[in-house]
């Protein structure tokens, strides 16, 4: 299965896009903000959250239009007629709140998950190794969730009662313990969820990994970095205990929203912070590949690579493409000029984009 009969209206730079005729290789050529990323971020809206860039959605929307925009894809199986049609979009009136549709039916944007598997990889993250474990664990979560789609309301559910629980501990008079505990049942229950669906990704993630050779290459090394305790009535029990240490802090200092995913280089134990700049790009796409072979296996995978050839040596542009042929997943890659593809070129759809517009050249 595979994304095709791709539409976007009003969307960033684009007025009215139609991309047809997909490949397992799609490649969007152009000058440097002619519209390509802007077309990888409206396929990563076809998945829950907020897209590859975390944009608001009012920012979206083509700055000279009535406010609003729409995508729309369909879920096709070779030669058959349409399986599945998804969308989604916003109205003038309401621009910052998203709709999703399947089959013409009002759905929700998690549910969204539940047909496709969407990863990608941006030049902005080549910062995961530096930035903060805020950063990393954003982007584990956003693995979880194309894998699986329960993470999402899980993730909500615990975030909410971590709010009201940090809104308590601020307030000048001491929170009834009654209240507290609710709270702090509710965290540990959907946080020890939240760390079980963390660590089984991780899990897989590196059983994958062990499969790749190290070269040409650099292969990451996964762990999960958490002080919380695991199982619900441990974590229940920490949240407990850190009342004190909390309501001086006016905040929780224990939990899973404080974990974070080391990363090291294999067979050197150096942490991906003190590698190259060739060498953590390397080790970006390893676990981009890793992921869309995971999440092929379960639901239609669709993998969004920008400018991820550019600094490439042909040897490793050659294993890279070699890697997404037996991955699985649907790939969509851009450039500036088509030559670092010359190795898909002949099994690839080929679109030029220029200043919003769209042209299929092959």
């Amino acid at each position: 299965m595979a994304l095709d009969r791709i539409s976007l209206s009003r969307f960033r730079n684009h007025d009215a896009t139609a991309l047809d005729g997909t490949r397992r290789f799609n490649l969007l050529v152009g000058e440097n903000g002619a519209g390509k990323t802007n077309i990888l971020e409206a396929l990563s809206l076809l998945s829950p959250g907020r897209g590859l860039r975390s944009a608001r959605l009012s920012d979206m929307a083509k700055a000279e239009g009535p406010g609003g925009f729409a995508i729309g894809a369909s879920l096709t199986a070779g030669d058959a007629e349409d399986l599945i049609r998804i969308g989604t979009y916003t109205e003038p009136q309401r621009p910052n709140r998203r709709l999703v549709r399947v089959n013409g039916a009002a759905t929700s944007a998690a549910s969204l998950g539940e047909w496709l598997a969407v990863g990608w990889l941006t030049p902005a993250m080549e910062r995961l190794f530096s930035d903060g474990s805020g950063v990393r664990r954003r982007f584990l979560d956003r693995m979880v969730l194309a894998l699986d789609p329960a993470h999402a309301s899980v993730a909500a559910r615990y975030e909410h009662a971590l709010r009201e629980r940090n809104r308590l501990l601020a307030e000048d008079a001491m929170p009834e313990a009654e209240w507290l505990a609710g709270l702090e049942a509710q965290m540990a229950r959907q946080g020890a969820a939240l760390m079980r669906q963390r660590a089984a990704v991780i899990s897989a993630l590196g059983a994958e990994l062990a499969l790749l050779p190290e070269e040409p290459f650099a292969r990451p090394a996964l762990a999960y970095d958490t002080q919380a305790p695991f199982g619900e009535d441990e974590l229940r029990k920490a949240f407990c205990a850190g009342r004190p240490r909390d309501r001086a802090a006016a905040r929780s200092l224990t939990g899973p929203h404080r974990d974070d995913l080391l990363i090291t280089i294999a067979g050197r134990d150096v942490p991906a912070a003190m590698g190259s700049t060739g060498e953590q790009k390397a080790l970006l796409i390893a676990m981009s590949l890793a992921h869309a072979v995971l999440a092929a296996r379960g639901r239609p995978g669709l993998l969004l690579l920008d400018e991820v050839a550019a600094h490439l040596d042909p040897l490793r542009r050659r294993t890279l493409f070699d890697r997404l042929r037996t991955s699985g997943a649907q790939v969509w890659l851009t450039g500036t000029e088509i030559a670092p593809f010359e190795h898909i070129r002949a099994e690839a759809a080929i679109w030029r984009v220029e200043s919003g517009r769209v042209e299929r050249i092959s």
